[in-house]
């Protein structure tokens, strides 16, 4: 019996362990595809030699380069193109393609990734925009509202910073504020009370600014 739980008890702890090992390796996989989707946002791509004979027939295979680092070299399309056939024949595939989305000869082209799942379904995966020939990752939109929040959340938290700085406290005179630009103090206390003497400015302004 002793033997039999010890057997158990090495066989749950495996489980275990084989369970988390999964999910740190899952965690991990998340993490690196998000890194890396981030790096191509921060990130361009261009050959100039290219430039002078881009247009809507020739882009699909420009951004089809070895060295363009936004292509899946996975893709359908390299079926497509190592089997000599026409790009209508991605219609009856399953998996990642690239479609040319838009064309704005010959300053822009729109690039689509998605994955194809029928005929009539396709999934969007990322889109591509192509300005004078330089490639770049249009932004989704979870990393645009990210961005902004991130901004907005920074330039509150410096506010926030920059007036505790000036904030002040004697145990007699409860909280107030103390800047340390004096000219600074007088604008302000000059907005606060338009009409009067400096002297009554102050008073007034030390008043209100009283917490």
């Amino acid at each position: 019996m002793i033997i039999l739980s010890c057997f158990s008890l090495k066989k749950s702890f495996a489980e275990n362990v084989i369970s988390w090992a999964d999910i740190w390796i899952l965690w991990h996989d998340v993490v690196m595809m998000n890194h890396l989707n981030d790096n191509l946002l921060g990130i361009s791509w261009v050959d100039s030699s290219w430039i002078p004979i881009l247009n809507s027939g020739s882009v699909l295979d420009y951004f089809s380069e070895r060295s363009n680092p936004f292509y899946d070299r996975t893709c359908n399309n390299e079926v497509v193109k190592m089997q000599r056939l026409t790009l209508e024949h991605l219609n009856q595939m399953v998996g990642v393609e690239y479609i040319l989305l838009h064309a704005q000869e010959p300053i822009l082209f729109i690039i689509r990734k998605q994955q194809r799942q029928s005929p009539t379904q396709v999934i969007p995966l990322a889109d591509y925009y192509i300005i004078a020939g330089v490639i770049y990752q249009a932004p989704d939109l979870g990393s645009v509202i990210n961005s902004r929040v991130l901004t907005a959340v920074h330039g509150i938290q410096s506010a926030f910073d920059e007036a505790m700085s000036y904030c002040r406290y004697h145990p007699s005179k409860g909280y107030w504020w103390h800047f340390k630009d004096h000219e600074e103090q007088a604008k302000v206390w000059r907005k606060a009370c338009p009409s009067g003497s400096d002297k009554e400015r102050g008073r007034t302004y030390t008043r209100n600014c009283k917490i």
